[in-house]
């Protein structure tokens, strides 16, 4: 059972994401009859002081890492991936791991655990920017970017910004129950469970080309997504044979035209769930799918999610309405 957190911050740390854990594990809720712990949360870093955030402040912190040394959760606080991370802090997330702690990162974070040997075989994830970078520099992790936090084996990563949350609330429900995390969540206005297999939202734009024909016909694309669009009648409109354009298509977009349709259809089919009142036959027309029975397979098979759930979550006022 959690009951002292200890949170690792190093120069130019974020703030922001720092505070997404703090308001799960930092604030004492205990007095509000919901059964509701009040953690010992400690701050700490390699050489107390005066400790620069990312943003430019700073923040005085007087607990060196002997503060992690009994806490039964270590959160390593996002910081500049390139920056240096002194060895005393990879040693406390060892360490914390080793005696059966949970070893929690934020966003960049992840790169601390990574270096300290913590990923290795392991499923994990950070921030969609800088997950490609994570698997390169540590091939032995399993990095996964398509979703928002991963556990594995009492190490929880999670993705960027108010992902940190959800994988606190994740880590709240494991060792409280389901109740004590809703609580928590209630408090701070957020949704009390969004599963950690769902996807990032990752925004893929229209891909930039190297032939002026190739990009003047996807940009056509998309603008007749309601189309059906063979390959024989694509490779056409740019003079060449279909097998010559389907190398090239995929040379140039890093996908088959099918595959590259569907992406955009379902960038357009979020674009319509996030802004207009059409249901969800509408907007599967709208989109190019047709049927709705075909937007919600590819919807989940790229957001892992469903339609009702994405607009859900991202109509904001709208959904008020």
């Amino acid at each position: 059972m959690i009951k002292s957190v200890a949170m690792i911050v190093v120069p130019n740390f974020s703030i922001f994401e720092f505070g997404t854990a703090f308001e799960v594990f930092g604030i004492d809720r205990s007095d509000r009859d919901a059964g509701v712990p009040a953690f010992d949360f400690r701050i700490c870093t390699p050489v107390p002081g005066d400790i620069p955030m990312k943003s430019g402040p700073s923040m005085q912190v007087e607990l060196g890492l002997e503060a992690a040394a009994d806490a039964d959760l270590v959160i390593m606080t996002p910081f500049g991936k390139d920056a240096d991370v002194p060895e005393s802090a990879l040693d406390a997330l060892r360490a914390a791991h080793a005696r059966g702690a949970w070893v929690m990162s934020i966003c960049s974070g992840a790169f601390a655990l990574a270096r300290a040997g913590l990923l290795d075989g392991r499923r994990c994830t950070t921030h969609w920017h800088y997950s490609q970078e994570l698997a390169a520099r540590y091939p032995a992790a399993l990095v996964d970017e398509n979703v928002l936090y991963v556990e594995d084996d009492r190490i929880i990563t999670s993705a960027g910004t108010a992902a940190g949350i959800d994988a606190s609330l994740h880590l709240v429900r494991v060792e409280f129950g389901a109740n004590v995390a809703a609580s928590i969540a209630r408090d701070m206005v957020v949704p009390p469970h969004r599963d950690g297999g769902q996807a990032q939202y990752i925004d893929r734009p229209m891909p930039r080309c190297g032939s002026q024909p190739m990009e003047e016909l996807l940009g056509w694309m998309v603008r007749n997504l309601d189309e059906d669009h063979a390959v024989n009648e694509l490779a056409a409109r740019v003079h060449m044979s279909p097998r010559t354009f389907a190398r090239r298509f995929r040379a140039e977009t890093g996908a088959t035209p099918a595959a590259w349709l569907n992406s955009q259809r379902v960038l357009r089919a979020q674009e319509l769930l996030e802004t207009t009142d059409l249901n969800i036959d509408e907007i599967a027309r709208e989109a190019g799918f047709g049927h709705s029975v075909l937007l919600r397979h590819h919807f989940a098979k790229v957001l892992d999610t469903s339609p009702q759930s994405y607009r859900r979550t991202f109509r904001g006022h709208l959904a008020a309405v």
